[in-house]
């Protein structure tokens, strides 16, 4: 993936994501969630449906502003914990956009 953006915010603050890049043909937004220990279970979990809609938010509005269809985004959450060595997991495709999850 080629990173385009990081920490893209809505104007009105509203909705933010951590990286945006480009896989191939597709525009993927990128949460990235960070712990110390794995034992309160994966960082994932604190991805929550407000959550979902901020990065929803963010996400359209730069799919907006990039003139790019929501046919060719994806989002993707990235857990890394900070363990010794530290873990990292990428898991593609965790949710789309719509109508059920479309903050507008």
């Amino acid at each position: 993936m080629t990173v385009v953006a990081r920490n893209h915010r809505t104007a009105s603050g509203s909705g933010e994501v951590d990286l945006i890049a480009w896989d191939d043909q597709t525009l993927v937004f990128v949460e990235v969630k960070s712990r110390t220990s794995g034992d309160f279970g994966p960082p994932d979990r604190a991805i929550d449906e407000a959550k979902r809609q901020r990065l929803t938010r963010a996400a359209l509005d730069y799919a907006r502003r990039a003139d790019i269809p929501l046919s060719s985004v994806r989002f993707d959450v990235v857990n890394v914990v900070l363990s010794t060595p530290p873990a990292l997991t990428h898991y593609r495709d965790v949710f789309t956009i719509d109508s059920t999850n479309n903050p507008n």
